[in-house]
């Protein structure tokens, strides 16, 4: 079976999710990646749903990615006295350096490495932003506040420091160790949180090693203003909404989300929009008209995957939110105005011999009408550069390396599929017909375009069109 659109599906395991029947359900109504989120998952539960997601890709016989996201850094409140505590606007604390606090007047946070970087001005907020701080002044291991939005604070609740930047690794203790427990199995994706600067990218990276696709979530402002380093060094981006929309004004969304999309597309790396995409699905079987234009905005923009959490995770309906999601994708997909827009956010192709080939692989295939593209790649590279063309046909991308299979299924238009290593052109072009009539992309008396490298099974040598018709 293949899935009828372009816009791939990535769904997030869960309690309502993690069983193998469910899994290939998920799979049935259109995800094609899935997400282990770990901030909730044992070392266990993840070699468990990882084993049931390489058989349900045996018995489909169809590449299914898998991304681990890794928790990263949660910063919280300490223990509070009675574990509530209500505050007022305008009222002053002390923020003390504390596992806990009895003081009426105080706040514990147990982490040091936020007074080494607040400053007066800076902003603190508490349980989503929820309540609101702002700091008066520093003194070391205790800091001044005033109350500036009020309401209800409990133990443990998360903080956010929008405007600060945290002396943190993106990566603690625990996510080295999920990492470890990841890169044994086999994952196709890890996403590393709360990344502020390309060098928490590039500290993943040294440890992964290839072995995975990084993909880069931004959620904090600060990683908008080195967003082209951490472009240059991220293999896949993800648009965070939700603590971004915590850390900015909500009504700021919308436009970054945009700027973050473009840029990933410019680039030619794949980018995921998520967070709260279906969110009333949780527990409703049909979502808001307003969350229907949330995912169809993301479609119109050329996004790579959208994503679903607690609906596929927790939620109460799992498989109508993925089967929601994949009818709003193929239905603007099929829009007439869909190709255009797409077309008008066209990047000019870098000054290569790979790029100027897939930008006429894009005109070739406008200009004959082809059935399908056919992409032949040991790496992935030529595939994922035809996807950045965002071309109206279907784009067949075939690798005789079966994890590069599976990581490209989180790539807008691929459809990855494995081959034998084939080493002589015409065996390549009569393979590429034999797919393409197999899989049902084209029939006889239709023209499709191929493309690769030739010497023929060596990385990065993209430098080949060639049009045929299938007899």
């Amino acid at each position: 079976m293949r899935h009828q659109r372009k816009t791939k599906i990535l769904a997030t395991l869960g309690p309502s999710s993690s069983n193998p029947a469910m899994m290939a359900a998920l799979f049935e109504a259109g995800a094609d990646v899935f997400r282990i989120n770990m901030s909730h998952t044992s070392h266990e539960a993840l070699a468990a749903m990882h084993a049931d997601l390489r058989a349900l890709s045996l018995a489909t016989r169809r590449p299914i990615g898998i991304l681990v996201d890794l928790q990263g850094p949660k910063i919280r409140l300490g223990t509070i006295a009675g574990g509530e505590r209500i505050l007022r606007e305008g009222e002053k604390l002390r923020l003390v350096l504390r596992e806990i606090s009895n003081e009426a007047d105080a706040l514990a946070i147990p982490h040091p490495e936020i007074f080494q970087a607040i400053e007066p001005g800076h902003a603190m907020l508490i349980d989503d932003g929820k309540v609101r701080l702002k700091l008066l002044k520093n003194h070391g291991d205790w800091a001044e506040a005033v109350v500036e939005i009020g309401g209800t604070v409990k133990d443990r609740k998360g903080v956010n420091l929008p405007g600060t930047l945290l002396p943190l690794s993106a990566m603690t203790r625990k996510d080295h160790a999920d990492l470890d427990a990841a890169l044994a199995l086999g994952v196709d994706w890890v996403a590393l949180s709360f990344v502020q600067r390309a060098q928490d990218v590039a500290e993943l990276k040294a440890i992964v090693a290839g072995r995975a696709g990084v993909l880069a979530k931004i959620e904090k402002p600060r990683a908008l203003d080195h967003l082209d380093d951490i472009l240059e060094l991220a293999d896949a981006l993800m648009v965070a909404r939700g603590d971004l929309g915590v850390e900015m004004p909500l009504e700021a969304v919308p436009g970054l989300q945009k700027l973050i999309t473009r840029a990933a597309r410019k680039a030619g790396k794949p980018v995921v929009v998520a967070t709260q995409m279906l969110e009333s699905m949780i527990g409703n079987a049909v979502p808001t008209r307003a969350e229907v234009s949330d995912v169809a905005t993301a479609v119109y923009d050329g996004a790579d995957a959208v994503m679903l959490s607690a609906e596929s995770a927790s939620g109460a309906h799992p498989v109508a939110a993925v089967e929601t999601m994949d009818r709003i994708a193929r239905k603007i997909e099929g829009d007439a105005l869909y190709q255009a827009f797409l077309d008008a956010q066209r990047s000019q192709p870098e000054a290569t011999t790979s790029d100027a080939i897939m930008a006429a692989v894009h005109e070739v295939t406008a200009t004959i009408h082809a059935a399908a593209i056919i992409c032949w790649t040991k790496s992935g590279g030529t595939a994922i550069r035809a996807a950045r063309e965002r071309s109206k046909a279907p784009i067949i991308a075939v690798t005789p390396n079966l994890d590069i299979a599976r990581r490209l299924t989180l790539v807008w238009g691929l459809y990855s599929m494995v081959s034998a290593e084939i080493y002589h052109l015409d065996e390549m072009v009569d393979e590429a017909l034999a797919m393409a009539r197999a899989e049902g992309f084209a029939k006889s008396g239709d023209r499709v375009v191929i493309t690769g490298g030739v010497p023929l099974g060596v990385t990065g040598t993209t430098n080949m069109l060639r049009v045929a018709k299938l007899a």
